[in-house]
Parts: C-alpha cells; sequence; structure tokens
C-alpha cells in the first residue's frame, strides 16, 4: 500500500506477479511443479470451533462467517459480511501466462524423486515437475494432514461456487489481494493486472507410513523437501512472462494479454 500510494510512482499500468513457495496438494500436482492461480480465497475469514467439540456429522470445525455449519449453502458472494473472501484475477490474463509457459521444461533429481515415491497412491504427485493452472488457499496458519486438506479443497470450492480447484496453500496472496483492490479503487493500481505463481516446496498431506504429527517434526528438522527446486522454478516460469511483458511494453501498456496476444505479437526465447 505504501508503494502504491507514493505519489512518486505511477503505478496505474503496471503489472504484478506474486513468485513463492506454497505447499501442494498431492491430488493435483507434484512437488516443484508450479501453478498459476485464477482464485485466491482467504482461509482465515472464519469462525472456528475446536475439532473435539464439533459435532460427529461435520467434517471440519471451520464455519463461514455468516453461515452456522460447514459449507452452508448456499455459496456465498466473494464480499461477504464486509469481507473480501476471494480475489478473482483476471481469468484471460492468467489463461496467457499459463499457455506462454505450459511447455517450459522443469528440472527434476534425486530429492524430488525420492520425496516423490512417498505418495505412491497419488497420480499428479509421482509426476516430474510441471506447470499448471490451480487454485490458491491463502492462510495465516502453516497447516498439514489429510484432513486440513480436504477443508482446503471444500473450502475453495464452497466460496468459489465450484469454480476453483484447491492446488497451492500460502500465506501472502490474500493481503496482496485486499492491497490491489484497495489501491484499484483508488485509482493508483489495477487489480486486473495482478499473476500469481505458487511453486510446491513441499506436500500439504503426509507421506505414506508418516503421521501428521511426524511429518511436521521431519519439516521442522529437515526443511521444506523441495524448496531450492521450487525457487528456481518460479524462476525459470515467472522470469518468461516478464521478459515478455517488458519485451512488448509498446502493446501492453495499454492492453492487458490475452491468449489471442500470442498469436499476435512476437514472444521471447525461453533461455
Amino acid at each position: 500500500m505504501g508503494l502504491g500510494m507514493d505519489p512518486r510512482f505511477d503505478l496505474s499500468k503496471a503489472y504484478w506477479i506474486v513468485a513463492a513457495i506454497a505447499g501442494v496438494d498431492p491430488k493435483k500436482t507434484s512437488v516443484a511443479s508450479t501453478a498459476w492461480a485464477k482464485f485466491v480465497v482467504d482461509g482465515d475469514l472464519s469462525y472456528q470451533i475446536d475439532a473435539r467439540e464439533i459435532p460427529r456429522s461435520w467434517s471440519t470445525g471451520y464455519v463461514p462467517l455468516g453461515g452456522s455449519s460447514p459449507y452452508q449453502p448456499p455459496s456465498q458472494p466473494f464480499n461477504s459480511n464486509g469481507v473480501q473472501q476471494v480475489y478473482q484475477l483476471n481469468a484471460s490474463l492468467v489463461d496467457w501466462a499459463f499457455q506462454l509457459t505450459q511447455n517450459t521444461p522443469l528440472p527434476d533429481d534425486s530429492t524430488l524423486q525420492q520425496v516423490r515415491a512417498g505418495y505412491p497412491c497419488f497420480h499428479n504427485a509421482l509426476k516430474p515437475p510441471f506447470v499448471l493452472e490451480g487454485d490458491d488457499l491463502a492462510a495465516d496458519t502453516f497447516w498439514i494432514g489429510d484432513l486440513l486438506n480436504s477443508w482446503a479443497e471444500n473450502w475453495i470450492s464452497y466460496w468459489t461456487g465450484g469454480q476453483g480447484s484447491f492446488a497451492m496453500g500460502d500465506f501472502e496472496d490474500a493481503g496482496v489481494g485486499q492491497a490491489l483492490q484497495f489501491l484499484s479503487q483508488a485509482g493508483r493500481a489495477d487489480q486486473n493486472r495482478l499473476l500469481v505463481l505458487r511453486a510446491g516446496s513441499d506436500y500439504t498431506v503426509q507421506p505414506k507410513d508418516q503421521t501428521p504429527a511426524q511429518f511436521l517434526a521431519s519439516e521442522n528438522s529437515g526443511g521444506l523437501s523441495g524448496f531450492t527446486e521450487a525457487l528456481n522454478d518460479l524462476y525459470l516460469v515467472g522470469s518468461i512472462v516478464v521478459k515478455n511483458l517488458s519485451a512488448n511494453w509498446s502493446s501492453y501498456a495499454n492492453q492487458i494479454p490475452s491468449p489471442a496476444s500470442l498469436h499476435a505479437l512476437p514472444t521471447l526465447s525461453k533461455n
């Protein structure tokens, strides 16, 4: 917000790319893969009852603001109860970024292969890293485990009316979305120019033969399993978009790119 409100800068046509690590849902993709999000859903704004005290029929203690039970129908508007629960990114811009980068080769190594081997029941988790589109749950709690992973999947589905699909769990993106929304309302930025790229530094679910508590202990003692590789892949993928925007600024300053732009303007080498 401070940068956006600084009168020395005109950021009204700036593009904003969040490129950072995340926990990755093994049902969707593999560690070190990168995902472009179309939805960022806030995972903090809720009611909560301790899991030891919830009704037996409930799958989670998280309850949407304004509701009295988990995932109480109907789905609420993105802005509900005076707060922004969902940030819907410019789908055309996201599709452009994805199509521009989807064939980017992401390196594989023995570390990632060893990590993937712990997820034999998840087809997508066993694949080498790749680029995809997948949505984003932003929460300040570093959560892990099967049950919370199911909550994340259902939370995104509920708040997006079934349009979104959970892929990455992270911290900051709802705050970034809120800041750009406020700056857009003030005429200082354009929230339609936001891109969110997350790379899986670890899985959100524990590997076979471990409990969530054991997985947490291993994360704290050994670090995030794909941290270095995820950072590398963020650069490989994100830099393609940055370079393309810069090279074609004369067009993209006033016209947000779309998939059709890929056929109208030259693309840069990925090297």
